[in-house]
């Protein structure tokens, strides 16, 4: 027995319900279906947004670095120029320095092809003496000095020279080129270089000292005839008491008030020229006569030279700072005689902070 719809709905409404129904549920599963799909893309796009941001986090960080480099690199290259172009000034101080030099020592040439030239501070060393066989007969002292310039070196400022004892460790250092210095508020960098000295000259000279004749000077005006004169200093040398001898000649000059007298006797002037004041008497007055060596000086062995220090070095473009030139040149000594900085032992050290200096080389021995 069918149970009774309360409604009063038909079988074939029923069934149309019931088909509606179930297209319904159909559209609901495909819906659930479709939102879950969504669901799974939204996580998927989520995924994907993440990563895209923690790949344009860096890319951005990337970008950074790089304008970063390229800052440091043109701050880089910008200071290298500006180094360069210093350097290229002072090469051209330098080549304006060497024409100078150049047409000094052309000007210094003389028609008849010998060089003048004005030296520097020389050194003079006794070397020896020779004998004189020749001049055996005139007991003449035959001297010989060796002479050599020494060499100067504008040292200019914010420079400074430094000599080590060892060559190998100059010639390391100069290998080397830059050198990071601490300068107790700064680091500074610094170019080691090797530098060449002006040129020198050395020779030998040979002195002859006279063992007849003497020089005379300081001799008394008066108002006699030079004849006269002449006389009395021949007179007045001539004495034996007083260290003088028989006089072969008299060569005297009243305006220069000099004379040389030469005497017969090989040996005679040498007893007079060990004092410097000798008297002489006119008219019952006592004068002092300067009495020196007669000598004749010429040079052998003259010849140009440069010079070249292998164990010193050069420093350039050393920074300012606050410290004193003092301070400032004892940080540079402890920095370069550091075995860890390519160091060693210094002999000698010369900075300048303000201004210009000579330094002078002498040649070894």
């Amino acid at each position: 027995m069918a149970t009774p719809d309360p409604f009063g709905t038909s079988k074939d409404e029923m069934e149309r319900l019931e088909g509606e129904l179930k297209k319904w549920k159909e559209r609901v599963e495909k819906a659930e279906k479709a939102k879950a799909d969504l669901l799974l893309c939204k996580l998927s796009a989520d995924e994907e947004c993440v990563k895209a941001e923690e790949e344009l986090i860096k890319l951005k960080d990337f970008q950074e670095k790089q304008h970063k480099n390229v800052i440091m690199s043109r701050d880089t290259h910008e200071r290298e120029l500006h180094v360069l172009i210093e350097e290229n000034a002072e090469l051209k101080r330098e080549i304006e320095k060497l024409k100078e030099d150049l047409a000094k020592c052309s000007s210094g040439l003389s028609r008849d092809g010998q060089i003048k030239k004005k030296v520097a501070e020389m050194k003079m060393k006794f070397s020896h003496m020779e004998e004189m066989k020749n001049d055996y007969a005139d007991m003449n002292t035959h001297c010989v000095f060796g002479v050599t310039t020494k060499l100067p070196f504008r040292l200019n400022q914010n420079q400074a020279l430094l000599t080590f004892e060892n060559e190998e460790v100059a010639q390391r250092l100069i290998k080397m080129g830059k050198h990071a210095v601490n300068l107790d508020s700064k680091i500074a960098d610094v170019r080691v270089k090797p530098f060449a000295l002006e040129m020198g000259v050395k020779f030998e000279l040979h002195v002859t000292i006279s063992g007849k004749k003497i020089n005379v000077s300081e001799v008394p005006e008066l108002s006699i005839p030079e004849d006269w004169m002449r006389d009395k200093l021949e007179l007045n040398f001539y004495k034996s008491e007083q260290g003088g001898g028989e006089v072969e000649n008299v060569n005297y000059d009243k305006q220069s008030r000099t004379a040389v007298i030469t005497f017969l006797r090989p040996g005679a002037a040498n007893g007079l020229v060990r004092c410097t004041k000798y008297p002489l008497f006119v008219n019952g007055r006592c004068y002092r006569l300067s009495v020196s060596p007669n000598t004749d000086v010429h040079l052998e062995k003259f010849q140009l030279y440069c010079g070249i220090s292998k164990k010193t070095i050069l420093l350039n473009r050393i920074e300012e700072t606050e410290d004193d030139e003092e301070s400032v040149q004892d940080m540079i000594e402890i920095h370069f005689q550091k075995p860890s900085n390519s160091g060693g032992e210094i002999e000698k050290i010369k900075y300048v902070s303000k201004g210009v200096t000579w330094v002078w080389f002498e040649e070894d021995t």
